[in-house]
């Protein structure tokens, strides 16, 4: 099989994504106080499951998005997409270079305005447990960590480890904004990122 270089296939992707984007019925609940953050130049790391964030590229507006991407050949296609659409990707994953990631998206927060956006349970799962990233980042660049759910109506339901949620499209999308809020400060170790992960669970959970 042919594979298209991520430089010439991107900017196909992108196009696609817009129309779909476009056709679905997008809701927003609970955005305000997040919104308001941003207006005051605080710096927020939006949380998301991996299967739910198909949606968030489209309704991020004017919020300057940092990401962590895989360094695999798919995540070449992933950055390029997210570039196109006017996200940075940091590149990196849990398993090959993700504290450098993790460290150059920290600095672009710290330096130049940007927000953070994390699957918490990427790359590889398991699905819906949050992993130490996200509150990392958070305590990293005194962000406050933002957890968000998105909910279609209609979808297509993928057979891969996060059960990837598609939209399909004219479908009604409900995207759930949860209470911003700042992670404990102090020591960053592996037991204080665990009882903060602990906490950001029970809020991803609480939206559900």
């Amino acid at each position: 099989m042919i594979r298209l270089p991520a430089a010439v296939l991107a900017p196909c992707i992108t196009v696609l994504y817009r129309l779909w984007c476009s056709s679905l019925r997008i809701t927003e609940e609970g955005r305000r106080e997040a919104d308001a953050l941003l207006a005051a130049g605080k710096p927020l790391v939006v949380c998301m499951w991996h299967d739910e964030l198909f949606p968030f590229m489209h309704i991020r507006r004017d919020m300057k998005i940092v990401t962590i991407v895989s360094q695999s050949n798919d995540g070449e296609y992933l950055a390029r997409l997210l570039e196109a659409l006017g996200i940075r990707a940091a590149r990196g994953s849990s398993s090959r270079g993700g504290v450098k990631a993790l460290l150059q998206a920290a600095r672009l927060i710290r330096t130049q305005s940007y927000s953070g956006c994390i699957t918490l349970d990427g790359p590889r799962g398991p699905r819906h447990v949050v992993k130490n990233g996200a509150v990392f980042l958070a305590r990293s660049t005194a962000a406050h960590l933002v957890p968000v759910r998105a909910f279609s109506e209609r979808a297509k339901v993928f057979c891969s480890w996060d059960r990837f949620s598609l939209p399909l499209p004219f479908s009604r999308v409900r995207v759930v904004w949860g209470t911003p809020y700042a992670s404990d400060q102090g020591e960053i170790s592996e037991s204080s990122l665990a009882v903060e992960g602990r906490k950001l669970q029970e809020r991803m959970d609480a939206l559900g």
